[in-house]
Formats: structure tokens, C-alpha cells, sequence
């Protein structure tokens, strides 16, 4: 076999270096394990090289034939784990995986970096950075990024790059390879990479050990049909250890043309289960995870312990049967005819269709037979109990929708209801609607089978069936301790009280998102207000409740709060009234809310704690980037909900869902704000006017015609789109400033919004809105002056800084910016800055007691001297305090007694 040069890296096995980056894979590693350790190396040249524990049979030949190492590895023995700073795993992401290293894969000061192709897992193992691709093989990315930074690789690690890439993707002949694959191959090949050595280990002669394996494997496979699915189970025992037992199968199964096989080794005292799938229907991964394995949806694999290899065998067969479905067709399954409604019929008219035939889904079709959408009876028996039984079907109807043909198996029809919690599948035969599924009938088909393993693993084609999921390590890992410790405190009290408590709302959604939030609000399926004084107890924690709607808020020493919320449901006596509240569970509580990314919840207890719930699809949403309500009438309930999809629409760059969009159209056509309170409506725009870049939402506004419900009379203009661009680049110079000074640039957008209104019309808008507090009432008089301050300026000449300021002073720092983006006058802009750069502030040295050690009786001359003084240091005639003393001295000493 070829040498290969060893490379003149930082790589150390000497006990006295401190190994403070580590890169390490998964236990029995293979030559992708291998090369995505040594590509790793070169994006972390300090990083020294580990394995975790033993290595495939073929890589360690590949260590023993060759004359030295191409780096220096460090034995697991002589790295200090305590003094490790950074774990860079490769090929693998499950903590059950990587050995002695998942002894130390929660440390909170542990920074962890993962590059790795295989799909999620519950087992995984969260990072700080996570490059995880759908790719044959790991070392594929891992190139990919040594391409794109431009580092220089030798032909040696080239050709070990390569022999990884080609085992992992079986030289490019697995169903899991893809482009990214042949790319990095074809870039390696360009670095050097030596195809002879390569095939020489890909194509290395069977031993005599592995030659009587593989014929066990031949006498012993056995054909089964599963639910309409021919599975081949083979088995093999052997007293001693034979490598590569995976290539054996692999090479089984393309002599006997195989869509799937289970090889079962017993060797030794250890059961290895080496999986190859062909068909879409069998996902070995999931297979190979109920086992303690992993691996992808076509080739996987496990090691089993403490079981005889019929126990193994049984169990297996039990696996498969209740994991390959019956190769049942939609015709098979559907109902027909089809019952629907038109989508020019009523409301009512679709209640009394659903009522007569007792179903809880109806389909709507146009005159030509064509699907629309359809209506769920939730929503038509709210239409009718908010009186909107005359309006149209089509107002209302749902029009996001999947359809599948007569010829769809059942694991299409499964998947698609489960995966999107569908009601109801129609089945189209062309553009012809030949009957619908339902969820009910999909149950019913399934009911008499096994019972389904809860442990299923979620593969990149996404699990049939719901896994629990748990975030602890992503909340340990973006929010503080303290935070976490807290957590922690309220399962131990809601176990002690026997609730269940949950955190909820936008902390869990930004966590998801990694976005910087700590606003905790968290809701209990008890008695939320006994929780928070439980909690409280022996604490310097004050609780502040509200008896009658069940909530109470924590208040901790440092202004830390926590809103407690007891589990509650809503339900509108009229549209766009306030909600009446009742206490109900928490499925109801986060049904109550207003989009599905907002649904999310964390149950705390101990037992269960950093448990994900999602009821509603949330997950689906956040990762999609959709804002989606949960009710067709949900702008109906709530018109500030409009707003609030607008503001998380931009906030986040997502998009709002197409059925989403076409009902707030609705609520601008049939005028849901006019039943809205003034003051919900203002709370609502000013919290859009407070994001990070309020214009891209006030454009959405504008777009969807909602600026009409703030007042009729704002016109969004293109002189009102360049004011409000002209604000924000004002707000960009003031925040350059750094002064320091605390102001709300949501002010500025509002004068901006509203510039168009007279002094009356911007009068009945203050009034709607019932801006009836001080601060909103200077809000508007300031607003009402500043004609009278921008003649003042434009008039003004010289250079009088003490008249500048008097004028300026009396106005808020936001309507000076607002005047300052409004006009087109440069002298008033210079005097603008100036008033903020160089007057606004200024504060004289002497105090009162000053005056009086220098003889001054206290009374009113005492402001009359401070004012001079402020105007001799406005006007640089003064400026030490001995230069006030003197000032003062001169000017007023006469009236000294």
C-alpha cells in the first residue's frame, strides 16, 4: 500500500499540552468519520484529533498498513475533559455516540460545533454551530467549506477526503449521494487526490473469514411479506470478530437485487444489525433507532447487547410489522359521492348541509366541478353565532389544500394527513372530484394494527407518526442560567401543588428562532394565582394577581418579572369585543391565541421537563417562515390580530400564509375594525411603530388597505413614503450621536404617519383613540405648534444661541427630529443639529448655596441670576465657574445687601 507523508500540523500527543479544542466522531468510525476529522482539522488547526473509542476493522487495516499517521491523534486517555473549551463533532450529532464525550456534552461553558449528514434525532446534541446537510457524506461539507475559504490541502489529505466521500455514498452509487457529493470529489480529484489508492481500498479482496460470512448470509435469508411489503431477514453467528460486516450486506444485497434486507451478526457476545432499504415505504433508520442505532432512511445500522439472536429476530419481525403498512389505494379508502356546497352558498345554508348529513367537513365546488376549498364546521357554527350567516361561503372557506390521486398508497394518504393535520383528503381524478378522506376514515383503517412504537425515529422524508421532542439543551444553551434555574424551580413547585406547568408565548417561538428574548410568561393547568404564591413563599419575590381573570405576575428584587397565567380559554359574544375568559386546559389556552408560531408551549415539571408541545403546527410554520391564524374567523375575534401578522411578518422575514392573507382582505371588506375600541387599535400601532423598522410595516399597511381604520384621512402618499424614509435617516444620525439620551422613535413615525392630518382631523384621531394621558395630550399640542416653531426658525437670524435654545427647549427631542426630517430648509436643519449637538443640555456650575456663601438672599433673584448665566454660557461668554462667580459678580452685585 502506498505511504503517506505525514503532515507538519500543531497536532501533540504529549500529556503536558492542554487540549482545549477537541475534534472527535462517533464510536466504531468508518473512513467518512475519518476524513470529516482530518478536513475539520484544517478549519481548527489548534483542534487536536480524538476518537472516541473503537474504529471500523477496514480503517484501523488502513492505520497498520500505512508507514505514519497523516496527523498526529491523541489517545481519549490523555485529554483532560475539564479543561476542554471547544468539541468539534464530525459525522454524528447523538450524544449516545461519542463515548466518554457525552460526559461532558451539557457543560454550559462547553462551546460545541457540529458538521454532520445524517438526519435529527431525540438523542441529538445541540451547537453553538450546526452545519447539518442533506448529503451522502459528512466530508462532503466539510470540503465544501475548505473550498470556499480558500485553504490549501496536500494531495495526501485529498486522497483521504475522497476515500470518505466514495464509502459513504458506495463510490456514488447510494440513493442518499447528491451533487454536493460529486462536486467535492471533483475538487479533491483536482487537489491531488491518488484514484489508485482509493480503489485499492474500496476494492480490497474479501478475507477467507468474510467469504464464509457472506455465504451464511446467502443460506440463511429468508423472504417475508409484511403488510404487502417482501422483506429479507438473514442471520449469522460467528465466535470471533469478522470486520466489515456492512460491505458483506451491501454486497448481498446487489448479487441478489434486494429492496430491503435485515442482517442479523452475532459475533461474539454482541448483536450487530446492518439495514439496506430500496423502497421509500421502509425507512431502516427508524428500524436501526429502536435498537440504540442510527443511520438514514436506505442504509443503517445498530449493536445490541444482552440479547440472544432469536429474542433479536422476534423483535424485529414485530418492528417491521408495525411499520410497513398495507399497500391499500385512496379508492380503497375514500368516500364518494362527494357532499359539498357552492361557494356562493351562505354560511347558514353550509350548517344546514353539515347538519343533515352529519359531517363535520364539507368540500366547495364551483358550477364546473372545480375544488375551491372547503368549510369545517367550527367555523361555519361561529359564522352563524357572530351573525354572519348570510355572508358567502367563500369568505370563509379554506383554501390551502392537499389532494392526492386514486393511486396514492396509503403511506401517501397517512403522511400527509398526519404530517399536516389534515380534516379531510379529497381524492381528484384529473380536475374531477371522485372523494374525500377523512381523518376519521384513515383511524378507522388503522386501528387493528399493532400498536406503534413511540421511539420512531424522524427521517428526512419526516416520521408518519409524532415523537416527543425536548429543547432543555436549546434553552440551556440560549438563555441564561439563572433563567434556566428558575425553570427548574417552578416544576418543583408545580409537582409539589400537582400541576402541570408550562412556558409559553414568544420566549419559546425566539428560542426556536434564536432570537434574544426574556420575557417569561408561563401558564398553569391549576390555580395559576396559588402557583405564584407558592412560588413566592420564603422568597423575596412579590405577587402582584388579578383574581378575576386567573393571572398573577412575579415580581422579583431586581424588576425581573414573570407573568403567571392559569390555564384559560376565550370566546366573543360579538366581533372585535373583548373576550369572555374561562378557565379550561392548556391545549384551549394556546388554541385562544393568535398564530400557530405563537401556539408553542415547554412543559417544566421535573418529570418531563424542556418537553416541546405543539399542538397546532408551529414548528411546521417556524420552519417554513409562514404566519398562519388558527380559525378561519380569527380576524373577525380580534381585527388587531391584522396588525400583529403584519408586525411579525417583518420582525421575523416571514411571510404571511395565502389563506391568512386572503381573510384579512375579508376583515378589510366587511369593516371588522368598526366594532374595535380606539384604544386596542393605538396599543396595537404603536407597538408596530416600536419595531426595528416600523416602514417596511406601514407599507404592508398600506398595501392591505388597514391605514383607512386609523383614519380615514391619511393618505399614504409618495411625499408621506419619502417623509417617513427621511425620519429613519434622521433617527440613524441621532443614534450616531451617542448622547446618551433616552427618547421614542415610535413618536417620530407617528407624526410622520399622521402628517397629512389637519389640526382637526388629527384631533378626532387622538380622540378614537382615547389618548387621553398626559404624555399623548403633549404628544399632540407639541405637534399643533410646531407651525408656529418652524416660522420662528426659518425667520430666526444671527447667532444667538440663549434665543435658539429658549425656543427649542419646550418641544420633546421627538418632535424636534420629527421637524427636522419634515423640512426642506437646510438653515433649519443646521440650527436642529446644533440645538442637539451644542446647546441642548447645557447646565450652569453654580448652585444655590453658592449664591448664598457669595451674599445673595434666596428669593426670585435667584432665577433671574441662573438664567443669565445659562444665557452668558449659551452665548460663550463665559465658560469656568470662575467665570460665573465674575459674571455674577459684575451683574448683580448691587443687589447685594
Amino acid at each position: 500500500m502506498q505511504k503517506i507523508e505525514k503532515s507538519k500540523g500543531k497536532g501533540t500527543s504529549s500529556q503536558e499540552k492542554v487540549h482545549e479544542e477537541v475534534i472527535t466522531t462517533h464510536i466504531n468510525a468508518d473512513f467518512d468519520a475519518l476524513a470529516s476529522m482530518i478536513a475539520a482539522k484544517k478549519l481548527y488547526p489548534e483542534a487536536v484529533l480524538v476518537f472516541p473509542g473503537s474504529q471500523e476493522r477496514n480503517l484501523r487495516n488502513f492505520f497498520l498498513h500505512s508507514t505514519s499517521y497523516l496527523f498526529d491523534f491523541t489517545k481519549i486517555k490523555q485529554i483532560d475533559f475539564d479543561r476542554i473549551k471547544r468539541l468539534i463533532l464530525v459525522d454524528t450529532r447523538q450524544k449516545s455516540r461519542i463515548g466518554k464525550f457525552a460526559e461532558i456534552a451539557d457543560n454550559e461553558d462547553l462551546e460545541i460545533h457540529v458538521y454532520d449528514h445524517h438526519p435529527d434525532s431525540e438523542d441529538d446534541v445541540g451547537g453553538k454551530e450546526d452545519v447539518v446537510k442533506e448529503v451522502g457524506a459528512t466530508t462532503s461539507i466539510l470540503t465544501e467549506l475548505i473550498r470556499e475559504r480558500g485553504i490549501p490541502i496536500s494531495a495526501d489529505e485529498a486522497t483521504i477526503m475522497s476515500l470518505g466521500i466514495h464509502e459513504d455514498t458506495g463510490s456514488f452509487t447510494f440513493s442518499s449521494t447528491r451533487p454536493e457529493d460529486h462536486r467535492a470529489a471533483a475538487w479533491l480529484s483536482e487537489q491531488g487526490a491518488n484514484q489508485n489508492l482509493i480503489a485499492d481500498m474500496l476494492t480490497r479482496e474479501l478475507s477467507a473469514e468474510q467469504v464464509w460470512l457472506l455465504n451464511d448470509l446467502t443460506k440463511s435469508a429468508t423472504t417475508h411479506t409484511i403488510n404487502g411489503t417482501e422483506v429479507v431477514i438473514s442471520k449469522v453467528i460467528s465466535d470471533t470478530y469478522i470486520g466489515d460486516f456492512a460491505v458483506l450486506v451491501h454486497k448481498f444485497m446487489e448479487m441478489e437485487n434486494l429492496n430491503a434486507i435485515f442482517a442479523l451478526a452475532q459475533m461474539v457476545d454482541k448483536i450487530y444489525l446492518v439495514a439496506r432499504s430500496r423502497v421509500e415505504d421502509i425507512n431502516v433508520a427508524e428500524i436501526a433507532l429502536a435498537f440504540g442505532g442510527g443511520g438514514h432512511p436506505e442504509a443503517a445500522s445498530a449493536t445490541i447487547k444482552n440479547k440472544t439472536l432469536v429474542q433479536m429476530e422476534r423483535s424485529l419481525k414485530s418492528l417491521l410489522i408495525s411499520q410497513i403498512n398495507p399497500q391499500k389505494k385512496a379508492r380503497d379508502m375514500m368516500s364518494s359521492p362527494v357532499i359539498h356546497i357552492s361557494p356562493q352558498e351562505t354560511m347558514k345554508e353550509a350548517a344546514t348541509i353539515m347538519t343533515q348529513y352529519n359531517i363535520n367537513v364539507l368540500l366547495v365546488l364551483n358550477e364546473e366541478g372545480t375544488l375551491m376549498g372547503y368549510m369545517t364546521r367550527q367555523i361555519v357554527e361561529k359564522a352563524v353565532y357572530f351573525e354572519l350567516g348570510h355572508v358567502p361561503v367563500k369568505e370563509y372557506m379554506n383554501i390551502e389544500f392537499f389532494t392526492v390521486s386514486p393511486d396514492a398508497s396509503l403511506s401517501e394518504v397517512q403522511e400527509l394527513i398526519i404530517k399536516n393535520k389534515l380534516r379531510i383528503l379529497p381524492v381528484m381524478e384529473g380536475n374531477e372530484v371522485v372523494g374525500v378522506i377523512t381523518r376519521t376514515d384513515l383511524l378507522n383503517i388503522l386501528v387493528g394494527g399493532p400498536v406503534l412504537p413511540n421511539f420512531l425515529y424522524e427521517s428526512r422524508h419526516e416520521s408518519l407518526f409524532p415523537k416527543k421532542k425536548y429543547i432543555s439543551s436549546m434553552l440551556r444553551e440560549r438563555l441564561p442560567k439563572k433563567i434556566n434555574d428558575l425553570f427548574e424551580e417552578f416544576g418543583k413547585v408545580s409537582d409539589m401543588l400537582g400541576y402541570n406547568v408550562y412556558l409559553v408565548g414568544g420566549l419559546v417561538r425566539d428560542v426556536l428562532i434564536k432570537r434574544e428574548n426574556l420575557d417569561v410568561d408561563v401558564v398553569v393547568e391549576g390555580d395559576g394565582i396559588k402557583f405564584a404564591h407558592a412560588f413566592a413563599e420564603n422568597k423575596e419575590v412579590r405577587v402582584r394577581s388579578h383574581r378575576k381573570f386567573g393571572t398573577a405576575v412575579l415580581i422579583f428584587p431586581n424588576g425581573f418579572k414573570v407573568d403567571v397565567a392559569t390555564a384559560r380559554m376565550e370566546y366573543y359574544e360579538s366581533p372585535a369585543a373583548p373576550p369572555i375568559v374561562e378557565t379550561s386546559s392548556l391545549k384551549m389556552d394556546l388554541f385562544r391565541r393568535d398564530f400557530t408560531i405563537n401556539t408553542l408551549a415547554v412543559k417544566l415539571n421535573e418529570d418531563d421537563f424542556g418537553t416541546l408541545v405543539d399542538h397546532f403546527g408551529g414548528q411546521k410554520d417556524i420552519k417554513q417562515k409562514v404566519i398562519r391564524v388558527l380559525h378561519n374567523l380569527s380576524f373577525v375575534e380580534d381585527p388587531t390580530r391584522v396588525l400583529r401578522a403584519i408586525r411579525f411578518e417583518q420582525r421575523f422575514g416571514f411571510k404571511i400564509g395565502k389563506l391568512t392573507l386572503a381573510l384579512i382582505k375579508n376583515a378589510v371588506n366587511i369593516n371588522c375594525f368598526k366594532g374595535l375600541s380606539g384604544r386596542r387599535l393605538f396599543i396595537e400601532l404603536k407597538l408596530l411603530l416600536m419595531e426595528q423598522e416600523p416602514l417596511r410595516s406601514i407599507e404592508r399597511m398600506n398595501e392591505l388597505q388597514i391605514l383607512q381604520f386609523i383614519s380615514p384621512d391619511i393618505k399614504y402618499t409618495k411625499k408621506i413614503r419619502e417623509l417617513l424614509r427621511d425620519i429613519k435617516g434622521v433617527l440613524s444620525w441621532f443614534n450616531l450621536l451617542y448622547l446618551g439620551e433616552v427618547y421614542e422613535p415610535w413618536k417620530v413615525y407617528w407624526h410622520g404617519l399622521t402628517s397629512s392630518l389637519n389640526a382637526k382631523a388629527l384631533q378626532n384621531l387622538v380622540e378614537r383613540m382615547q389618548m387621553v394621558d398626559h404624555e399623548s395630550q403633549k404628544l399632540l399640542s407639541q405637534r399643533l405648534g410646531l407651525t408656529h416653531v418652524n416660522g420662528e426658525l426659518f425667520r430666526f437670524s444671527g447667532n444667538n444661541n440663549y434665543d435658539l435654545y429658549t425656543l427649542l427647549v419646550q418641544y420633546d427631542t421627538e418632535t424636534l427630529l420629527y421637524l427636522m426630517a419634515r423640512t426642506n430648509s437646510e438653515k433649519i436643519k443646521r440650527m436642529l443639529s446644533s440645538y442637539f449637538t451644542k446647546l441642548k443640555g447645557t447646565e450652569v456650575i453654580l448652585k444655590g448655596k453658592d449664591l448664598k456663601g457669595m451674599g445673595f438672599q434666596p428669593g426670585f433673584l435667584y432665577k433671574e441670576i441662573f438664567n443669565s448665566l445659562l444665557e452668558a454660557r449659551l452665548n460663550n461668554f463665559i465658560s469656568t465657574k470662575n467665570d460665573e462667580i465674575s459674571f455674577v459678580n459684575e451683574r448683580f452685585g448691587k443687589n447685594l445687601s
